[in-house]
């Protein structure tokens, strides 16, 4: 249904993919994974032809098919339009598109009320539910998506899952949900910047992300071990032709002229050594594996105890403007606890840990960290990353900073840059560095691992895991709700619930 032929993608002379082939039937689930800034929403958009910012070479053939997009967040243009005008304005066939959308409505968890309301006035989940109904509603032949997880709650989740193993339809998506791609992906193409991020690969396989990524492991460590056992083979045989070669050549420093026919015995044998030594320089050795580092990070001495009181919660009611949410709100939060707060989107949680992070951020008795949802509401007050990391501007705070940030794999010139240039997942990974620089121990996380690739949310998961500080946060995050929290609680209209 689609066919991709010999595509290469760059932006200013870097590749991010080179001569990338693969066919594209029914059925077919080909999830794009990478860390950030490999490329993934670029090749989507490279494959769709709305790319206008990087050198794209190739054949592309859709074959008359329709192929629906889901960008990674809606364009402003459509932050101020109705809902209604968003689905329907210029729609030629207006009367079958609204017949699917109330097939679609329920299933997808929305009321036709929404139809009056204004984009921008939807929560993140919402306004991601809104651009997957409009795919839905055109019945594309062909859907691209761009991380359509993102805010997305618990149920609306497992309707997106089943909706993709269900459906004929073949899709291609960028995803960071690790069970998403667990539960869905039969062909993984993952995309790396190698050799210190100056070459770009990709792998390309019909194959589960499970089997993929326990595969891909084995092979690495199997590659290592035969590279370090060769390295050792060879450290010996060259280590022992240096000895004979060694003393043949104090023999022949040492031999008299008056034995002519032993210095020409030496003389071959030293020829000989040479000629072992020119073919031992020339064995074609197992390389280590030329993967990308993983990320490292740590929380150092931190710990709040239990007996930490860190706040108590009592609000009768939470609101948006005029807009009641949820009402009796209560919750008492102490030191030490892991705690996540779910919920149906729109309900308001985003909202209520602005407020908890109102509350407690001027505290002096404990240091708090916060990593909003919209990244820019912090952001935008720094121009460049090193703004927001070392604001002191100190040398010493600087190169600390660059040691974490290298950790985190930033480049030199993503060190440098301009914070509005980095891709979100990489604006998460500065948020992270920011936390373990200013030595938080209460975290308030909005998503936190939403925009990382599912390479590296592993690492972020267990370092949250042995963190002794309090997290208090949201997530729709499965493995991270599992692994991390210890404090499970729903928010509802008549007030928060406490998961057993």
């Amino acid at each position: 249904m689609l066919e991709v032929n010999n595509l290469s993608v760059s932006i200013g002379g870097r590749y991010l993919i080179k001569d990338l082939s693969f066919v594209l039937n029914a059925g077919d689930k080909l999830a794009i994974i990478g860390e950030e800034g490999n490329g993934k929403s670029t090749l989507l958009k490279a494959i769709m032809g709305v790319c206008d910012y990087a050198e794209i070479n190739g054949n592309i053939n859709y074959k008359s098919n329709r192929i629906g997009y889901l960008e990674q967040s809606m364009s402003d243009i459509y932050l101020k339009k109705s809902v209604y005008n968003y689905l329907f304005k210029d729609d030629n066939d207006y009367y079958e598109n609204i017949s699917n959308f109330y097939k679609y409505l329920e299933l997808i968890k929305l009321s036709d009320s929404v139809l009056n309301q204004q984009i921008n006035t939807l929560s993140g989940g919402e306004k991601v539910k809104i651009s997957i109904l409009k795919l839905l509603i055109k019945e594309y032949d062909i859907l691209f998506l761009d991380e359509p997880t993102n805010d997305l709650d618990i149920e609306t989740l497992e309707w997106l899952e089943n909706f993709i193993n269900k459906t004929n339809k073949p899709i291609i998506y960028v995803s960071h949900d690790e069970t998403l791609l667990s539960n869905t992906a039969n062909i993984i193409l993952h995309l790396e910047q190698i050799k210190k991020k100056t070459e770009c690969r990709y792998t390309l396989l019909k194959i589960d992300y499970d089997t993929y990524v326990s595969q891909r492991l084995r092979a690495i460590d199997k590659q290592a071990q035969i590279a370090k056992s060769e390295k050792r083979d060879f450290n010996k045989k060259q280590e022992r032709l240096r000895q004979i070669m060694q003393k043949v050549e104090h023999q022949q420093n040492t031999i008299t002229r008056q034995d002519p026919h032993g210095a020409a015995v030496l003389k071959k044998k030293m020829h000989t050594l040479k000629s072992q030594e020119k073919r031992l320089e020339d064995m074609d050795l197992t390389e280590m594996p030329d993967v990308e580092e993983s990320i490292y990070f740590n929380f150092d001495d931190v710990f709040i105890p239990r007996t930490k009181n860190i706040i108590n919660i009592n609000i009768p009611e939470l609101k948006i403007g005029n807009k009641t949410l949820s009402n009796n709100i209560k919750l008492d939060i102490v030191g030490n606890v892991h705690l996540c707060i779910i919920g149906k989107n729109g309900i308001g949680k985003s909202t209520l840990i602005k407020h908890i992070y109102n509350q407690i951020k001027d505290r002096e008795d404990i240091k708090v960290g916060y990593m909003p949802q919209m990244y820019e509401d912090i952001l935008n007050e720094y121009e460049y990353v090193l703004d927001f990391v070392s604001p002191s501007g100190s040398k010493s705070d600087i190169t600390l900073a660059r040691t974490y940030l290298g950790n985190m794999k930033f480049t030199r010139e993503e060190m440098m840059s301009k914070i509005a240039y980095l891709s979100n997942g990489t604006k998460a990974k500065l948020f992270l560095v920011k936390l373990v620089l200013d030595k938080c121990d209460v975290l308030v996380l909005d998503e936190p691992t939403r925009n990382v690739s599912p390479l590296s949310n592993p690492v972020i998961r267990e370092v949250l895991n042995k963190y002794k500080g309090t997290i208090i946060s949201i997530s729709h995050d499965r493995k991270y709700i599992s692994e991390v929290i210890d404090s499970l609680y729903i928010l509802t209209p008549s007030g928060l619930i406490k998961e057993k």
